[in-house]
Formats: structure tokens, sequence, C-alpha cells
């Protein structure tokens, strides 16, 4: 099997025209029939379809609730997530020098990537081919999904949670800065030394990368509040 039809296994959809998945897959630098178009689609239908399921699914939330749920599903940081899970690094289309770069590996593209996928699944198979593939990558989030701990950011979540528990507040700092100075992509680590547990984030912002840090040692503390946790405040 090729990489693209592995790939159409993976969205679990098969294209009629294959012609719209390789211009989802096929970035600016790649070629003028790119994927910016597919992506402005997408980002649509992927809002209306996360939207649709967060309603049939969190069915005592508020509007609030629900808005705060559906940014955190929708957000750079999640898309990538998934397009890590797709490989989409494996099929990517980039210029020559994109690649060098590492532009497989950038958040922002494998994102808008995600995007132009669902956009191209909508307009090969219609909405609700979309909305099956928007809910095989998300169900499960939806699923797991607390609105009441959408209400903070994470940064501040993190220190409230360490400040419940008598400890020190976390510290940040830039591992790395990386691209152009109007297109920087930041690394950042978010360290709490008292209970040894650090954690590295990544965003078009140093803001960003920090929120994406603290959530992910908010996870795992949060995740160690579970019986049989694997750490102990």
């Amino acid at each position: 099997m090729n990489d693209l039809g592995a790939l159409q296994q993976r969205l679990g959809w098969q294209f009629v025209n294959v012609g719209l998945l390789q211009r989802a897959l096929t970035h600016r630098s790649f070629s003028a029939d790119h994927n910016e178009r597919l992506e402005f689609l997408g980002d649509a239908v992927l809002t209306l379809a996360a939207s649709t399921l967060l309603f049939q699914r969190l069915g005592t939330s508020d509007e609030g609730d629900l808005t705060r749920v559906r940014a955190h599903l929708v957000r750079e940081e999640n898309l990538h997530r998934l397009g890590l899970v797709l490989e989409l690094h494996s099929v990517l289309r980039l210029s020559e020098g994109e690649a060098r770069g590492g532009g497989a590996a950038r958040a922002s593209i494998l994102a808008d990537t995600v995007e132009a996928l669902i956009g191209a699944v909508y307009v090969d198979g219609g909405f609700d081919a979309a909305m099956a593939l928007v809910q095989r990558l998300l169900g499960a989030d939806i699923d797991g999904s607390a609105p009441e701990r959408f209400t903070k950011d994470a940064k501040t979540a993190l220190q409230e949670w360490l400040q419940a528990r008598r400890l020190p507040v976390p510290g940040y700092r830039i591992v790395a800065a990386r691209g152009p100075a109007h297109a920087q992509t930041f690394e950042v680590e978010c360290e709490v030394p008292s209970l040894s547990l650090s954690a590295r984030g990544e965003g078009q912002s140093r803001r960003a990368a920090e929120q994406q840090a603290a959530q992910r040692v908010l996870d795992r503390l949060e995740a160690s509040d579970k019986p049989g946790g694997p750490l102990r405040a």
C-alpha cells in the first residue's frame, strides 16, 4: 500500500478525488496549487463539527463552558498532536528548503494540514463525511472533557494546583527560538523543581509555548492525583 493509501486508512475515508487529498498535503512552498483554501474551509467545518459534538455530548454545559472546551480542542497544539497521530510528516509535500528547515515537524504546518484534510473530506464527501472524520479525531477528547478544566488558562491552573499544596510556583525558560524574527517558533521548558518534574512546549509566541508546557505539566500532576498515579505532592 502506498503512503496515500495508508493515510486514507488512518483517516477512515477513501477519496473519490485523490487530487483533493494531494492538495491538502501540499504546502505553499511546494506548489501554487497548495492547501490554504482547503485549510480555510476546514477550519470552518471543524468548528461546526466540534460544536455539534459538544452540544450533543455535554448536555449540561452552558455556552461559556462549551466555548472553552471547543477552543481547547481546535487550538494549534491539539491539531499538531493529531497531525503526529496521522503521521502527516511522512506525506507532506514541502519545498526542499522547507523540508531541510524542519517544516515536516513544525506545529503550525501540521495543524494547518489537519484543517486542510478536513476541508478536503468535506469537499469530497460532504458534511456527514467530514463530521465522521472529526468525530474519529476528537471523539475521545470530547468524551473525556471536563468543562471546568478549561475555565482557566494552563499557567494559572498549574500555579493554583501547586499553591493549594503549598508548593513553589513553576519556573519557565526559553530553550530555543527557531526561524526568522518575523516567524519564530519558541520552545519553552516549564519546571517544578520541588517535584523534579518538567515538560516542554512549543508555539509561535513565548506565551503560547509556556501555556503548552504548563498544560503538559498539569496533565501529569492531575494524573498523579488518581489512584495509582506516578507522582505524589
